[in-house]
């Protein structure tokens, strides 16, 4: 992967922790692992407002409470948010009609622990921070960074009766530490994912960061095709399509420095592509 150019885009104040966006129509939805609230900024007008998800929503809530909302996308209209499943309070999923502003919230318990039957994990591996719904089918992406576990995704069909499948992924290693995945997005007939190496054994408890890629692959098969490091120091969790030309992807990403810091970095990650 060549001609990638990455650059600090905006600010936004008010957001600490942030964990996953999705833009849509000059509006950027973010959410935050510490947080229960959506996000939503206005990028022209630079107007921040908070939509609470849960009644007494709060704000930089301690590690052991936080419902860890790490995945977001967007389907037609609706945007679906998801907690990482890595504790018993972190099973919650959100849904958020934007035409209407009806929100709907479904606990995932039960298809967590099915999640962790079919991908062989246990309690403390499980550990989603990405989703793609494509096709009658969500993707889910596994972050193996706790000791024993593994990167991979979970294939769950509309009608699950059809069965969840999960496919093992290995990912390129920084400083000797295999990457894990931090967040995907589709855009056509190819995964982006976004993978950081952090020196932990544990879903819960952070560790020293050394790097971030980003990834290209082949969505029939998941494979891998492309990988390019984005930084030696960085933790990127977030990335969306911003603009899309012939020969050009750009794309935006949030940052969790794993600080209580009321802002929220956002970048501009501009490609190349192979007409």
């Amino acid at each position: 992967m060549e001609n990638f150019k990455l650059t600090n885009f905006f600010t936004i104040k008010g957001i600490s922790a942030a964990s996953g966006l999705v833009y849509s129509q000059n509006v950027l939805f973010v959410i935050s692992d510490s947080s229960n609230f959506l996000y939503q900024y206005d990028i022209d007008k630079k107007l921040l407002l908070k939509f609470p998800l849960v009644k007494d929503a709060k704000e930089n809530i301690e590690k052991e409470n936080k419902p860890d909302l790490e995945s977001i996308t967007k389907y037609g209209n609706q945007l679906i948010m998801l907690g990482s499943g890595s504790t018993q309070k972190r099973n919650t999923m959100f849904s958020l009609d934007l035409g209407s502003d009806t929100l709907q919230t479904q606990d995932l318990t039960e298809l967590y622990q099915n999640l962790k039957t079919v991908g062989s994990f246990s309690d403390d591996q499980l550990n989603i921070e990405g989703a793609i719904y494509a096709h009658q089918t969500m993707l889910l992406f596994q972050r193996g960074n706790s000791k024993n576990s593994q990167n991979g995704i979970f294939i769950i069909p509309n009608n699950q009766e059809d069965g969840i499948r999960f496919v093992p992924i290995s990912l390129p290693t920084l400083d000797d530490i295999e990457t894990t995945f931090t967040d995907a997005i589709l855009v056509n007939d190819k995964i982006y994912f976004l993978a950081c190496a952090e020196n932990t054994e544990s879903t819960y408890e952070d560790g020293e960061v050394l790097g971030t890629i980003l990834g290209i692959m082949h969505a029939p098969t998941f494979e891998i095709i492309d990988v390019q490091l984005l930084s030696e120091h960085q933790k990127f969790e977030g990335i969306t399509l911003y603009k899309e030309s012939e020969n050009e992807l750009e794309f935006l990403l949030c940052e969790d420095n794993d600080t209580e810091t009321t802002e929220a970095e956002i970048y501009k990650l501009t490609l190349k592509t192979e007409n």
